[in-house]
């Protein structure tokens, strides 16, 4: 099973289904051996739900049997997944990587399915468990106060990234065959990288993210995070459809490609394709995440650009070089110039400011799925007896320690200053983006997907506690334009290196196709060695 698992892709193992050679039951119990066996020192999943799963194989093997050699299965059947913690779960804790929906008699059991999880079951997934991620999905690397640190697979030591960093490190370290990412400023894209799998964010409203605990509603999306793009691809067409509870998928169906986004998977995909290097990436750029509202004056914009700059590091830069060898292997032209998307592009997308209107979000995921004794940031204080946290809520955000004023919560339905805030700046910044496009005839950019390699965590990071690997890629996330990484190879050290491309918005196929055109032309993937004791037994 070793020899026939490991590794194993969704084709792969249909195959064997189809020869019989093994049950989703005995598959699943191989999966959940590997969790027991080196989740303590990794620390990937946060709730192993054991039961459940070997219900739902059970379940599966026994309408195999009586269905016989006219079985039809689903597109996922019998695939073993992990779910990230935010993802409701019906029954289960939403943990959202927070202590405080954890209190006991208290907990934040989700009173139905998130509507990918919904999905994924229909399409025969058998979810293994939840995976770990930091609080409120708020952080680049993977510490949550629910269930600790989550370490990197190719090194425990080192950061697998966050908010996905759970997910990747399961799926990295063949813990499950994929899962599903959340990603509000880089958190599918970035751990990913650190960790040769592949992420995909669609563009936002492809994929429905009802049911799944927001950081920023405005800015959150979910997609798969796979070992192949195949998998991923195959996910995504389960996963993506219009939804009723979630507003921004209306219409989606009409927009975007037609599907299912498998056919766009041709190894000759970037022939002739055209892509640009963003220079504000390389020169590291500082967009602050959630961007700046309209009220800031100039002062407070200058500051945060500043403080949100981080350079691209020179072995990053010697990696992004040498993955851009690849692409041009496989037919692509890829073109450098200052004039695309250059610092005044950052400077655009930073004024998409949203967290006016995070509290918004918080209030509509509680009142759908929230546990019975609160359905509201309010009826949660009256019930702990505390505050959400700002974070969450907005109030008391970090900028009042510089003696800022405090950001007032809006509904953006009704805020004045919507448009200044948000709908105008992110319109600016698209037709940006598409201008660019349009005037060097791109296909897509290619940029990497860190600004750094991933650090390690037993040592101080810039002279503290490390805060994890930083990108420069939450512009995706303001104008919601599909991006995908993918294993672009391994730093000196062993360490992986994630590409990240970038298409027009609502061609996701065309995206998913260039990517696996690279996968399949450099083949730069090859699994993690687990080890079974660690530098940090425990990962507290």
């Amino acid at each position: 099973m070793d020899r026939d698992l490991m590794e194993v892709t969704i084709p792969r193992l249909e195959e064997l289904y189809r020869a019989n050679k093994y049950t989703v039951t005995e598959v699943v119990e191989w999966y959940l051996t590997r969790i027991a066996w080196y989740n303590g020192i990794y620390r990937a999943v946060q709730t192993v739900d054991a039961r459940n799963a070997l219900a739902t194989a059970a379940r599966e093997d026994a309408e195999a049997k009586a269905g016989g050699s006219s079985f039809r299965r689903g597109p996922m059947w019998g695939v073993p997944i992990v779910t990230k913690a935010n993802t409701s779960i019906k029954g289960l804790i939403t943990t959202d990587g927070w202590k405080g929906y954890m209190i006991p008699g208290h907990e934040l059991v989700a009173p139905k399915d998130a509507t990918i999880v919904a999905k994924l079951r229909t399409a025969g997934a058998v979810i293994l468990g939840q995976t770990n991620m930091p609080d409120f999905a708020a952080s680049d690397t993977n510490r949550s106060t629910a269930f600790g640190r989550t370490g990197n697979a190719y090194d425990v030591r080192f950061s697998p990234g966050g908010s996905s960093g759970g997910t990747v490190t399961a799926v990295t370290g063949n813990f499950a065959l994929l899962g599903n990412g959340t990603d509000t400023g880089n958190s599918i894209r970035m751990p990913s990288a650190t960790s040769s799998v592949v992420g995909v964010f669609p563009t936002r409203g492809l994929v429905s993210i009802a049911g799944i605990a927001p950081l920023d509603w405005l800015l959150d999306n979910t997609g798969p995070i796979a070992r192949t793009v195949t998998d991923a691809t195959i996910a995504l067409d389960v996963m993506a459809s219009e939804d009723a509870a979630d507003a921004r998928t209306t219409g989606s169906a009409a927009e975007a490609q037609k599907g299912p986004y498998t056919q766009y998977l041709k190894a000759d995909a970037l022939k002739g394709k055209r892509f640009g290097v963003p220079a504000f990436i390389l020169a590291g750029a500082g967009i602050p995440f959630q961007g700046i509202p309209a009220s800031a004056p100039a002062s407070e914009v200058a500051e945060d650009t500043e403080d949100s700059r981080e350079p691209l590091r020179p072995e990053t830069r010697a990696a992004f070089m040498k993955s851009v060898e690849g692409l041009r292997a496989a037919g692509a032209t890829v073109v450098f110039d200052d004039s695309i998307l250059p610092d005044s592009f950052a400077v655009t997308v930073a004024r998409v400011g949203t967290f006016p209107y995070v509290k918004e979000g918080t209030e509509k995921f509680l009142a759908e799925y929230g546990p019975a004794q609160y359905h509201s940031a309010a009826e949660y204080e009256s019930v702990i007896g505390s505050r959400l946290p700002p974070t969450i809520i907005g109030g008391a955000d970090p900028a009042t320690r510089r003696g800022r004023a405090t950001i007032v919560q809006e509904s953006i339905e009704s805020d004045p200053q919507a448009e200044a805030n948000f709908y105008g700046p992110r319109k600016k910044a698209l037709e940006a983006y598409n201008e660019t496009l349009d005037r060097l005839h791109l296909d897509g950019f290619v940029y990497p997907a860190t600004q750094m390699p991933p650090p390690d965590e037993t040592m101080p990071q810039n002279g503290k506690l490390s805060e994890g690997p930083h990108s420069d890629t939450g512009w995706v996330n303001m104008i919601g334009v599909p991006a995908v990484v993918v294993p672009g190879g391994f730093y000196p050290d062993g360490l992986p290196f994630g590409l990240e491309i970038s298409a027009r918005p609502w061609r996701d196929g065309d995206l998913l196709g260039w990517a696996y055109a690279y996968e399949q032309a450099t083949k730069h993937r090859r699994p993690p060695v687990l080890v079974e004791k660690g530098l940090l037994p425990d990962a507290r």
